[in-house]
C-alpha cells in the first residue's frame, strides 16, 4: 500500500468572508468553488480548501489511497488517531501531533 500526495492543502478559519477578501484581493488566488462552509481556490501548484470551522487549524496536507479500509487499519495500527472519518475520507494524527488528510480514489 503507497500513500501519494495529491495537489490538494485544506486550512480552516472562522471567518470565510475574511478568508475571502484575503485570499481573492491580497494573495491573488483564483476562487474556483463556494459555499456557505468552503472557499476552493486554484494557487497554480496546488488546489486551497479553506473550510469554515469553530477552530482554525495549520495547513493540512491531502494524501491518497485506493483502499482505504486497508488505510486506515495500518494507520490505528502504528498509532495514529483517526479525527474525523467520512468514509471515503478522513483526517488522522500522525504518532508525532501532525494532522493529514486521506481520500480514497
Amino acid at each position: 500500500m503507497q500513500f501519494s500526495s495529491n495537489s490538494c492543502i485544506a486550512i480552516h478559519l472562522k471567518d470565510l468572508e475574511d478568508a475571502e477578501k484575503f485570499y481573492s484581493n491580497v494573495m491573488g488566488f483564483k476562487l474556483k468553488k463556494k459555499s456557505k462552509d468552503q472557499l476552493e481556490y486554484d494557487t497554480g501548484h496546488f488546489l486551497l480548501y479553506i473550510n469554515k470551522s469553530s477552530e482554525i487549524q495549520s495547513p493540512i496536507p491531502s494524501f491518497t489511497v485506493k483502499n482505504m479500509i486497508e488505510a486506515k487499519n495500518r494507520l490505528k495500527e502504528s498509532g495514529c488517531k483517526i479525527l474525523i472519518d467520512r468514509k471515503n475520507s478522513l483526517y488522522f494524527q500522525d504518532p508525532f501531533g501532525i494532522v493529514y488528510d486521506l481520500i480514497e480514489g
